[in-house]
C-alpha cells in the first residue's frame, strides 16, 4: 500500500473512531430524573459525556411568547428623569421650579420668571434627550412648558428595554438549568422563549415573569398602618403589604400593612451576588445579598444614618422583611428573611442574581408540547430516514453497480460524521433538523453521481481505467464544489436570519454539506487509489 493511501486510511479510521466516541453517550448513557445523561462508572471523565440535545418539538416542553410592557417602562424612566432633574436644579441652587409627570410620558415644568433661562440652559446642556412637546405658556409670574423624550431617544430606549429584558430572561433561565433553551426577540416588543424538557413549567414562568425590582425603604412607625389603609397614606408615604408567618410566596399567610417612606434609599442595581443560606431551625433559609463596592459604601452610610429605625426590603412592591437597624452595617452584605422554604429562597436568589427586568412582561401565548408528541416525531423521522436511505442505496447499486456500492459505503460514513459533529458541538436536534439530515442523505450521492458519470465518459472515450478515474475526479470536482458552496452559503443565511425551526434545518444542512464533500470526494478516492496501486485494473464496475 502506498504511503499516501495509508495515511488517508489512518486519517479516516481516526475520524470514524472519534465519531463513535462522541456518539457513545447516546447509546451508553442513561437519563437521570433531571434529563442529564449519566455515563457508566468506567467511562473516562475527559471524554464527552453529553448526548445530543433534542429540541422542543422532539422532547416536549414549554413554548412562551412574552410581551414587554414598554409604556410602563417609559413611565418609570420619566419618573427617574423627574427625580434627576429635581436633584440637578437643587444642586445648582435653582429655586421656584415645579416638575410633574403628565400624560404618562411628558414632564410639566412650572418655573418662576427669574429662573427660566437657567432652567432652559441646564435642560439643553445636561438633558439633551428631552424636546419641547407643547407650546410654552408665559405669564408675568413665570413660564409653563412641557418636555418629552425626542423621537430618536424614545426609539433607542424602547430597543434597549426589550434587549435588556431578553438578556435578563436569558440569565435567569441559564441559572434555572434548562438545557438548550431558545430565547430570541420576536417583533417589536415580544420575546420568544422555548424550554425543552422543562419539568415544572409554572415555576419557570414565575421566575421568568418576576420583575424583581428590589428596593430598600424606611418604615414610618409614627403612622398607624390600619388607619393608613382606611384613609390613605400621608403625603410622601405609601402603604405596601408583606405576609406574616410564611413569607411573601405563601398564599395562606396573612397580609400585614406597612407604611413606608416613598423615597427609595437604594435599589437592587448594586447587587453583585445573591446566595441561599441555611437559617435557624425555626426561621428556615434566607437569602444573603452581596453588594458591589459602591453599594457596600452606600448601604453602610444608610444604616449608620438610620440606627434604631426599621428598613423594609421590598421586592416588586411586596415587603419581604422590615428589620430594625441595630448598628451600622459594613462589609457590603445584607440579608432577606421571610420564613422561606428552600425552593422559594433559591428562586428568589436566581431573580436577584440575574437582575431586575427593566419593564413588566406578560405571557401572551403559551403552549405545552408533550413528550409523546416528541417520541412520535422521532419515530417518524427515523422511518423517513430509513425509507429514503433505502431508495438511495437501491438506486445507486442498481445503476452504478460496484461504483454505486462504494458511494453507499461513503454515505454511511457521511451520516456517522454528520451526527458526530452535531453531538460534538452540542447542536440542538429538531424535527426540521431531522428533515435536513434526510435531505442530506438524498443529496449526498450527487457528488458520486457526477464523478461516476465523468468516469463513464472517459472509459467510453477509450481511456485506461486508472486514467479515467483520475480524469473523472478532476473534472467533476469544480462542479461539486460550486454546487455545495452555494448551498452552504444559503444554509448560513438561513441560520443567520431564521428563527428556531429554520436554524435547526440550516445547522444540519451546513454540517451535512461539509461531511458530504469529505466522504463523497476524498473517502471514495482512497478506495480507487488503493485498487489501482495494488494491482492493475483492467475494468471497473460502473
Amino acid at each position: 500500500m502506498r504511503r499516501g493511501v495509508l495515511t488517508r486510511v489512518i486519517f479516516f479510521a481516526a475520524l470514524a473512531l472519534l465519531s463513535a466516541i462522541f456518539l457513545a453517550p447516546n447509546y451508553l448513557g442513561k437519563k437521570d430524573s433531571s434529563g442529564k445523561t449519566e455515563m457508566p462508572s468506567w467511562w473516562p471523565g475527559f471524554l464527552p459525556s453529553d448526548a445530543i440535545h433534542l429540541g422542543l418539538d422532539l422532547q416536549g416542553g414549554s413554548h412562551l411568547v412574552l410581551e414587554v410592557k414598554l409604556d410602563k417602562a417609559i413611565e418609570n424612566h420619566m419618573e427617574r428623569l423627574k427625580t434627576d432633574l429635581t436633584n440637578s436644579f437643587r444642586d445648582k441652587g435653582i429655586s421656584g421650579v415645579s416638575i410633574e409627570r403628565v400624560e404618562a410620558t411628558q414632564l410639566q415644568f412650572k418655573v418662576i420668571s427669574a429662573s427660566v433661562e437657567r432652567v432652559r440652559s441646564i435642560l439643553k446642556a445636561d438633558f439633551g434627550a428631552l424636546s419641547e412637546a407643547k407650546t410654552a405658556q408665559t405669564s408675568a409670574t413665570g413660564s409653563e412648558f412641557y418636555m418629552s423624550l425626542n423621537r430618536e431617544e424614545s426609539r433607542a430606549l424602547r430597543d434597549y428595554i426589550v434587549d435588556q429584558s431578553l438578556e435578563t430572561i436569558r440569565n435567569r433561565i441559564d441559572q434555572f438549568g434548562v438545557s438548550e433553551p431558545v430565547i430570541q426577540r420576536q417583533g417589536l416588543n415580544n420575546i420568544l422563549v422555548q424550554l425543552p424538557g422543562i419539568q415544572d413549567p409554572q415555576r419557570a414562568k414565575d421566575i421568568i415573569g418576576k420583575t424583581a425590582l428590589l428596593e430598600f425603604k424606611l418604615v414610618d412607625d409614627n403612622v398607624n398602618p390600619e388607619e393608613a389603609v382606611k384613609s390613605g397614606a400621608p403625603p410622601g408615604r405609601q402603604v405596601l403589604f408583606g405576609q406574616a408567618g410564611k413569607g411573601v410566596a405563601g398564599a395562606s399567610a396573612a397580609k400585614v400593612p406597612y407604611v413606608l417612606e416613598a423615597r427609595t434609599l437604594m435599589t437592587g442595581e448594586y447587587i453583585k451576588d445573591a446566595r441561599v443560606r441555611p437559617g435557624e431551625q425555626l426561621q428556615g433559609p434566607y437569602v444573603e445579598l452581596i453588594l458591589n463596592d459602591q453599594g457596600g459604601r452606600l448601604f453602610e452610610q444608610l444604616t449608620a444614618a438610620n440606627v434604631k429605625r426599621r428598613m423594609a426590603i421590598v421586592l416588586d412592591n411586596n415587603v419581604y422583611s422590615a428589620p430594625v437597624i441595630q448598628e451600622r452595617i459594613g462589609g457590603g452584605r445584607a440579608s432577606i428573611t421571610g420564613s422561606f422554604d428552600i425552593k422559594e429562597a433559591r428562586d428568589l436568589s436566581i431573580v436577584l442574581r440575574a437582575g431586575a427586568l427593566p419593564a413588566p412582561v406578560e405571557i401572551v401565548e403559551e403552549r405545552t408540547v408533550g413528550p409523546s408528541l416528541g417520541r412520535d416525531s422521532i419515530n417518524q423521522g427515523i422511518t423517513s430516514f430509513i425509507v429514503g436511505g433505502c431508495f438511495v442505496v437501491l438506486f445507486m447499486i442498481a445503476y452504478y453497480k460496484g461504483a454505486g456500492l462504494v458511494a453507499v459505503v461513503a454515505l454511511v460514513f457521511n451520516v456517522l460524521f454528520m451526527v458526530a459533529v452535531l453531538a460534538g458541538f452540542q447542536a440542538v436536534l429538531t424535527l426540521p433538523g431531522i428533515a435536513g439530515i434526510v435531505l442530506t442523505v438524498g443529496m449526498a450521492v450527487d457528488a458520486n453521481v457526477l464523478i461516476n458519470e465523468r468516469i463513464r465518459e472517459e472509459i467510453r472515450a477509450g481511456r485506461a481505467v486508472r486514467s479515467a478515474i483520475e480524469a473523472g475526479y478532476q473534472n467533476a470536482l469544480p462542479a461539486i464544489l460550486d454546487s455545495n458552496i452555494t448551498t452552504f452559503l444559503s444554509g448560513v443565511i438561513l441560520f443567520q436570519f431564521g428563527t428556531g425551526p429554520i436554524k435547526g434545518f440550516a445547522v444540519t444542512l451546513c454540517v451535512g454539506i461539509l461531511t458530504t464533500v469529505i466522504t463523497a470526494v476524498y473517502l471514495t478516492r482512497v478506495y480507487y487509489d488503493y485498487r489501482t496501486g495494488a494491482r492493475r485494473l483492467e475494468r471497473i464496475s460502473i
